[in-house]
């Protein structure tokens, strides 16, 4: 008997399982914000108020950000300043325009920061303000402490540098720029533009019109003396003149090598240790330069180089007891970087600033 052959069956797949949709739950909550930066702590001001400082460069020195011929101005300077002839450099005012407007911005916010980063020390060198008149009205405005900063080799971003910090600690100031370059036109100018908003553009929008201010509150906050004079040509009495007789803060920044090279170290000295007999006690002097081997001075007829902070440190402190007077070092960092926030704006770029500091306290016997 023959029996019908049975079909064959392909053994199917196991069917997948199925899926179950959940309905929707509540979405997750959003990530809570990056905690603001403390700038206080970090010795910056926040990226506002750098910007504002931008911003009163490239209104200031618009004319010359914007000119056909900047470029190759820029590059004229630059190789001049390669060549390290300073003289030159320093000495035309369309080179000192050129530098206040591509250098100067990166250095005032750089300033800035040296000064808050050394806010202890220049606390106590602040004049008490004057007692207030009992007849005043209690609508009239509250007065200041006063400080006192003579800047050797000080131009536009010394300036607005210590514009700044005054406007941020509430005091008055009294600067005082010696310079043997022509920067009185560039301090008019900015002078002009510190004391007064800054122009907006026509389509500002209400919000920027309404918040639009000054940088100082009025124009008696700061007391501005510019003085054109070679600094290494000026004797003890004429170097009293020009830092008076109460504590001050002497800075020279990106200018002690500057003297050391064009000037040589003899006469550098000489300044420094006539610093020491015309201050008052207590008197600070701030030294800010480039790192490294970029700050040595050559010495000799074999042009040994040396560094410049241990030709610093060796005139200030190994002074003697008939000096009458000694030097207290009380800050001192060979390499700092200021780096500037993404988020700020200029018409041309800028760089990032490498420096040393150093900082003395002046101390006088009675």
């Amino acid at each position: 008997m023959t029996g019908k052959k049975l079909p064959s069956f392909k053994k199917s797949a196991p069917l997948p399982p199925r899926k179950v949709t959940k309905p929707p739950g509540p979405a997750p909550p959003p990530a809570p914000p990056a905690p603001e930066p403390d700038y206080a702590a970090l010795n910056l001001q926040p990226p506002a108020n750098q910007q504002f400082l931008l911003d009163i460069f490239s209104d200031a020195f618009a004319h010359v950000l914007f000119a056909d011929g900047f470029p190759a101005l820029l590059q004229e300077l630059k190789q001049t300043l390669f060549n390290r002839d300073f003289a030159a450099a320093f000495g035309r005012e369309d080179f000192l325009e050129a530098y206040a407007a591509r250098w100067s911005p990166t250095r005032a916010l750089g300033y800035v920061a040296v000064f808050l980063s050394i806010r202890a020390h220049l606390k106590k060198l602040v004049d008490a303000p004057p007692a207030k008149d009992a007849a005043a009205t209690s609508n009239a405005p509250a007065t200041r402490g006063t400080l006192r900063m003579v800047c050797i080799g000080g131009c536009a971003a010394e300036h607005l540098a210590f514009a700044a910090y005054v406007q941020s600690q509430a005091l008055a100031g009294r600067l005082t720029l010696v310079d043997s370059g022509p920067w009185s036109s560039i301090n008019a100018l900015l002078e002009t533009k510190i004391t007064a908003p800054p122009t907006l553009s026509p389509y500002a929008s209400a919000a920027a019109r309404a918040s639009n201010r000054a940088l100082l509150d009025d124009a008696d906050q700061l007391a501005l003396t510019h003085t054109q004079q070679d600094v290494l040509a000026l004797d003890a009495p004429a170097l009293a003149a020009v830092v008076g007789d109460r504590p001050v803060v002497v800075t020279l920044m990106f200018t002690l090598n500057e003297l050391y090279t064009r000037g040589g170290i003899a006469n550098t000295t000489k300044l420094l240790k006539n610093l020491g007999e015309v201050l008052a006690h207590g008197s600070l002097v701030l030294v800010v330069d480039s790192p490294g081997s970029y700050s040595e001075t050559a010495l000799g007829k074999e042009k040994k180089r040396y560094p410049m902070q241990w030709l610093l440190d060796h005139t200030l402190l190994e002074t003697t007891e008939k000096q009458g007077y000694s030097w207290d070092k009380l800050e001192s960092d060979e390499s700092v970087w200021f780096r500037l926030p993404d988020v700020l704006n200029y018409p041309i770029p800028l760089e990032n600033m490498r420096y040393q500091l150093h900082l003395y306290r002046l101390e006088k016997s009675p």
